[in-house]
């Protein structure tokens, strides 16, 4: 019974490792989230209201004919649906402030994009 917990805590840290590095060096990255695949820019990540979540700005969605759609806006996730996480070497310019003036209020901010 230990094992499958410590390969979860494996995995959090994981995903922990690739949030700030992609955060740190403005990498896109790419998700599947709640069953779908997303490609976009992590800004923040933290914790909200209790919950460890994901400021995202999506740039693109599959949709379910296996085809990608510009499907471009701002997505807060919560860690607990990410069930994959890559790192592209692909950069973006960093914050999107004049889009998004208004950062969320977060109880921890673990990283953001400046």
């Amino acid at each position: 019974m230990s094992q499958p917990r410590a390969r979860k805590r494996d995995s959090a840290q994981s995903l922990d490792k690739q949030l700030r590095f992609a955060i740190s060096r403005k990498r896109l990255i790419g998700l599947r989230y709640d069953g779908v695949l997303r490609i976009g820019e992590p800004h923040d990540y933290g914790i909200r209201r209790g919950t460890p979540r994901l400021l995202f700005y999506q740039l693109q969605r599959a949709t379910g004919d296996h085809r990608w759609a510009a499907m471009v806006g701002w997505k807060e996730l919560w860690l607990s649906k990410i069930e994959a996480c890559t790192v592209s070497q692909e950069t973006f310019p960093g914050s999107r402030e004049s889009s998004h003036r208004k950062h969320l209020t977060w109880d921890k901010l673990f990283a953001r994009v400046k």
